[in-house]
Formats: structure tokens, sequence, C-alpha cells
């Protein structure tokens, strides 16, 4: 079974034209070109729908190096008529000197056959501009054909690139500066088990992470201590997660309150520390 050239499918896939009876029988029984010429109708589609996007990322390089390199070998291939030897009927021997037409396409060439002896007039001319203009319509087409496949894949490119892209994703989150740290350790007689982190951040929150804290009838609370004069106050409270981002004072001096301590209090209105530490640790730069 004869198959449809590549070509053809592409231009009966873009509706450029409609295919003739021969072809429609053909494509009724043959489902690879039928197969193909469905694919291509989807990549085209594909490329249709990218039309109304804007301020689209632009497509990798190796699409466009890609579509350079397909068309620039498609251009680059040499005109059969320019190449073949012509014949001219009519002339002793009935040939002509095989030569190599190297002129620049598009421009009139008439080969010359040489008068026959006992004959006057114009010697006979054969023209050679219309099949050279066939051969470049043959060659145009497959170039055309290349390039509407390369920008197919172009299109395929650029909704690839807009759906790994796309408007709507959230923005990755930006990894957080920390400025000091403290590994928060089991204190007094809390479980050894108990442990934590705490990570003081550039935007001015303290970020704590706890594990294994014993559970208490009421509630976890942060604060910072000054070490050396046991000053504190509190941070806020932890919550029901082993996660919490406290913000701090804006006027902070941590060189002071250097110690983060989190602590079990009690629903009893009562604002001072309950002197029931479980964890503890020095922050340092």
């Amino acid at each position: 079974m004869q198959h449809l050239g590549h070509e053809r499918l592409v231009f009966l896939a873009l509706g450029e034209s409609g295919a003739d009876n021969g072809e429609s029988t053909h494509l009724d029984t043959c489902a690879l070109c039928r197969a193909e010429v469905t694919t291509l109708q989807q990549v085209a589609g594909l490329g249709t729908e990218t039309q109304g996007l804007a301020d689209l990322p632009d497509p990798p390089e190796h699409v466009w190096q890609g579509i350079v390199a397909q068309v620039g070998a498609v251009g680059a291939e040499p005109s059969r008529a320019e190449t073949r030897p012509q014949r001219v009927p009519g002339q002793a021997g009935g040939t002509l000197a095989e030569q190599t037409n190297d002129t620049t396409i598009g421009q009139a060439t008439a080969v010359t056959a040489a008068e026959p002896a006992g004959t006057t007039g114009e010697p006979p001319v054969i023209r050679l501009d219309s099949a050279r203009r066939s051969r470049r319509g043959a060659g145009w087409s497959r170039w055309a054909a290349t390039a509407v496949t390369a920008a197919a894949a172009a299109a395929v490119g650029v909704v690839g690139t807009f759906s790994v892209l796309r408007p709507d994703d959230p923005a990755p989150t930006p990894t957080p500066v920390v400025v000091a740290s403290a590994p928060l350790a089991a204190y007094g007689s809390t479980p050894p088990a108990a442990s934590g982190d705490a990570r003081v951040l550039r935007d001015g929150q303290l970020h704590l992470h706890v594990a294994n804290l014993p559970r208490v009838p009421g509630y976890y609370e942060v604060w910072l201590i000054n070490p050396t004069t046991m000053e504190m106050f509190s941070v806020g409270t932890l919550g029901g997660g082993s996660d919490a981002l406290l913000p701090l004072p804006p006027n902070v001096d941590l060189t002071s309150y250097s110690v983060v301590d989190v602590s079990a209090e009690q629903y009893d209105n009562n604002t001072r520390h309950s002197g029931d530490s479980l964890l503890r640790g020095t922050l340092t730069g």
C-alpha cells in the first residue's frame, strides 16, 4: 500500500487543502495515515490555543535551534532542475552536451541548439524557466511542510513550558535567612526524648520546632531570658502543633536575651513564668 507523503498529511491536517477522492479513500482504509493526520491536528490545535496567551516564557533554546537546523537543511537542498542534464529534441544525434546549470535561480535561461546545415532562420530554443519553476515549487512545498512541522513542535515546546510555569502556580517560597539559632534540650525533670530547635529569622520572627514534649494540662509558652539578670518576657504560645512562627519585638537585644525557654503553663490568669521549664537553649549567631 502506497501511503500519503508526510508533507501532504501536514497540509491536510492544517486544512490548507482538501483531500481528493483517492486520498479520502486511502485515509478511510489506512489506519497509519489516519492516525498521523489526527496527531498533526492535535499539535496544530495546541499551537492555536497558545495564540491568546501573553507574557509566556521563551521556549527552550534547543527548540529554536532545531527549527533553524531543519529550515536551513531544506533551504540548502539544490534544485534538481539545476543539475539535470538537458537534451534537445530534433538535433542530430538527439542530444546536447550535458552541462550543469549554475545560474541564479529565477533568471531566464535558454539552451540553443546548433543550426542544422542547409537551413536558415533562428535556431530552436528550449526554455527551461517553466521546468525550473515547477521544481522550485516542489522545493517550496517541502520547505513549507518542514517549517510548519517545526513551528508546530515549537508550539508544543511553548505549551510544555507554560504548563510548568503557569501564572496560577504559586511562586517558590524563598529560603528564610537565619541570623541566630539554638538547639533546645530537655530541662529539669523533662523526659530526655524531648527536644527542639529555635531559629531567629532576618525578618524578625522566631521559628520553633519541638518534638516529644510531655503532655500538660495547660499549654506551652515560649520565653526569652537574660541569663545574667534572669529577666524574661513571653514571645508567644506554641499551640497544638510542633512548629510555631512567633514575631519578636523590633528592639529586642538578642545578645542579652539569648536563652530560649519553653515552659508548661496553667490556665490560671497568671502571666508570669510558671517555673516549669521543659526545654532550653542558648542562641548563637
